[in-house]
């Protein structure tokens, strides 16, 4: 169903049962559901957070300055893309890591132009650094790639959770679920799936939200080939 694809990757999900940090096993299980999408020949994107590793709690905390905050959750969105580049590399996935601020030791600098080359060659790009500025979460990092390199689609892909919901299922017994929205009633019902800046950008570009639980095996190639599970967001129904 979907040709160029982004993957937007939380950080939380690949520390899979430990408090902190990468788990290894979470990030191979991964690397191994991405390839099952690339082996289709869809053209990937990934986008990963950083929230295993820095959170905008602890520096609210430590009452630290939020861009201060803000570049330190680039630096660990990059580990998290090394980690995952280093998993999908031992199943002979090609896949380059490229950031939005400069780190030049451990990554390309992303390039658009070169992006799509090597995307239509069938590389996987895992793209690090969010936006490259502060006050910009990864989701709005996911709509700027996703727009820039006209993408189908985003699959947001969530820890634990199935789908869009009208209020917290984990704290509320009578939580419904969405099957189907458009960006327009996302943003009208403040729904908190995704942050408001990153679903105006999918809005005005009409690009396709698909969230669901990414702890269920083959939900990303489900998602892929267009099968109901999740949430699916779109311009128009």
């Amino acid at each position: 169903m979907y040709k160029r694809v982004i993957i937007k990757m939380s950080g939380e999900a690949l520390k899979g049962e430990t408090e902190f940090g990468i788990d290894p096993k979470t990030v191979a299980k991964y690397a191994e559901e991405i390839k099952e999408v690339h082996d289709l020949g869809v053209e990937i994107g990934i986008v990963v957070g950083g929230g295993n590793i820095w959170r905008g709690k602890i520096a609210e905390d430590m009452g630290m300055d939020r861009a201060q905050a803000d570049y330190m959750g680039m630096l660990a969105t990059m580990i998290n893309g090394l980690a995952l580049q280093d998993a999908l590399e031992k199943i002979d996935v090609p896949v380059r890591v490229a950031s939005a601020i400069e780190v030049n030791q451990i990554s390309e600098r992303y390039i658009r132009r070169k992006v799509l080359k090597h995307m239509e060659q069938k590389v996987v790009y895992i793209f690090v650094g969010g936006t490259g500025s502060p006050f910009f979460s990864t989701d709005t990092a996911s709509a700027l790639r996703a727009a820039e390199l006209n993408c189908d689609v985003i699959l947001m892909g969530k820890h634990g959770v199935d789908g869009v919901y009208s209020k917290d299922p984990k704290q509320f017994s009578d939580a419904v679920k969405y099957d189907e929205l458009t960006h327009q009633t996302l943003l009208e019902k403040g729904l908190k799936i995704i942050d408001s800046t990153a679903a105006s950008m999918c809005s005005d570009n009409n690009i396709d939200l698909v969230i669901f639980d990414m702890e269920q095996k083959g939900n990303f190639k489900k998602a892929v080939l267009g099968e109901k599970i999740g949430t699916i967001v779109k311009e128009t129904l």
